[in-house]
């Protein structure tokens, strides 16, 4: 054997350690006075920690590191914010200096930074919510209340079931298009048949992008954006899926143009181009075209995909505890009776129901990770200096499966919510996905949902998988 060649090899792994290890301290340095969290590699950075559950080694890093720590997305530090305390500190206490809406790259790289949802510009951030929130709150101009809406849609659901006849349903497919219905009368004033190859399309399309990005192959993207740009794989798939989109928002926004009538606005796309003619004379208006298409497409797909998947899952868990299922039958029955439809004024009397309606968007946990968020300017967080622009992932596990709050967080237990009177009760660590006037519609969503349930009995089909 060559002895000087084994000198070289060894030589050139010292050396290449050498350069590593000063990479990674470079690469912490640099980033000043963050919160701890384990070691990255160079361009790296924590990927490989971050391989299979990443949801519980999250979790695990919080035992080593404390509440708040830092992990790396390729060269982007990212502050992960764990536990009741610290997350009610980004989303809540100190939700000013969080409020910025987090990177996410696959689908910057078709909005652009515009659009009411997708934006981290907090100017147009700001007046997009003001304008929509008014808007949903007055959409229709005196027509069918939102209620009305859900009602309607409510019984177009039990008609479809019933046309059914005990056939076997695709669950996703049946409880996608009422919600969907209810986003369509809100954005553009009137309701779609549920074998509308539109309305079909939609579904479809938001349901395999959410999926795509949800991929190995779309959060591959989300860590290395400018690299994964150029490579081709399933995630280009994306791109493809939010232009269909895209296309689809633009017509319909094309649509209400040419019928708009200004003295009767039927819906929010009328009521947000009626403000675009007022506005038109202003330079630094944010009421665009652009951003009433995006707007109208992040609406969509963020409702479709919040709603829907909680009714989805909503359904299993019913199926898998027939005892608390029939104690809601129970409450329905006593309250409302077996014919009419569910009112919010309802929610008061049936503390039970309203109990099963929290714990199960505790237990569905839909979104682990939370809506990520960016800070909006120079801060000290727990004695920590985070720069303006920081991604932070307030950990919404932590909380909805804390043992603290919720004892038993794995297992699915109304009483998390009732007190010793079987009346219902508030839990301090009870952040769900949505929130505000998002949390209203999802719940009134799930009121009608357990009316369907109580008009007919689900079973699993013998082709379902345990």
């Amino acid at each position: 054997m060559d002895f000087s060649v084994d000198v070289s090899l060894l030589l050139a792994l010292c050396i290449s350690c050498l350069f590593l290890f000063l990479g990674v301290k470079n690469f912490i340095q640099k980033n000043g006075n963050l919160p701890p969290g384990p070691r990255p590699l160079p361009i790296l950075g924590n990927v490989l920690d971050l391989r299979g559950d990443y949801v519980k080694t999250l979790m695990n890093f919080r035992h080593t590191y404390g509440d708040v720590y830092t992990i790396y997305m390729g060269s982007r530090p990212v502050i992960v914010a764990t536990g009741y305390k610290a997350v009610k500190e980004v989303y809540v206490d100190r939700a000013d200096d969080f409020l910025a809406r987090g990177d996410m790259p696959s689908f910057d790289a078709c909005y652009g930074n515009y659009g009411l949802i997708f934006t981290s510009d907090m100017h147009r951030w700001r007046e997009l919510r003001r304008f929509s929130l008014s808007a949903m709150r007055d959409f229709g101009m005196g027509k069918k209340s939102l209620e009305e809406k859900i009602q309607e849609e409510a019984a177009c659901l039990v008609t479809e079931l019933k046309r059914m006849k005990g056939e076997f349903i695709d669950p996703r497919q049946c409880l996608s298009k009422p919600p969907c219905n209810v986003i369509f009368s809100i954005m553009f004033g009137h309701r779609k048949e549920y074998d509308n190859e539109e309305l079909i399309s939609v579904i479809k399309y938001v349901y395999e992008t959410f999926r795509m990005v949800s991929s190995p192959w779309g959060q591959l993207y989300d860590m290395f954006p400018r690299i994964m740009w150029y490579i081709p794989g399933p995630h280009q798939r994306i791109f493809t899926l939010l232009k269909k989109l895209l296309v689809f928002a633009e017509k319909r926004v094309e649509l209400n143009e040419k019928t708009l009538d200004p003295s009767n606005p039927r819906d929010y796309v009328d009521a947000f181009l009626i403000k675009m003619e007022k506005k038109k004379n202003d330079p630094q208006t944010e009421f665009t075209l652009k951003n009433l298409i995006y707007s109208t497409l992040q609406i969509f797909y963020a409702g479709i995909e919040t709603m829907s998947n909680t009714l989805m899952y909503a359904l299993l868990i019913m199926l898998k505890h027939p005892d608390v299922l029939e104690k809601v039958y129970e409450e329905i029955d006593q309250v409302i009776g077996r014919e009419r439809i569910p009112k919010v004024q309802d929610r008061g009397e049936m503390p039970y129901t309203e109990a099963v309606i929290h714990e199960m968007q505790r237990f569905i946990d839909l979104l682990p990770l939370g809506v990520p968020r960016k800070t909006t300017r120079d801060i000290k967080f727990r004695g920590y200096d985070i720069p303006k622009g920081t991604n932070i992932f307030p950990v919404l596990s932590s909380v909805l499966k804390d043992p603290t709050y919720f004892p038993k967080p794995e297992q699915f237990n109304p009483n998390n919510f009732l007190d010793e009177n079987g009346e219902f009760k508030k839990n301090e660590a009870f952040i769900p996905l949505a929130t505000g006037r998002r949390l209203n519609l999802l719940i009134k969503c799930i009121y009608i949902f357990t009316k369907c349930i109580r008009r007919y009995v689900a079973k699993p089909s013998n082709r379902s998988k345990k």
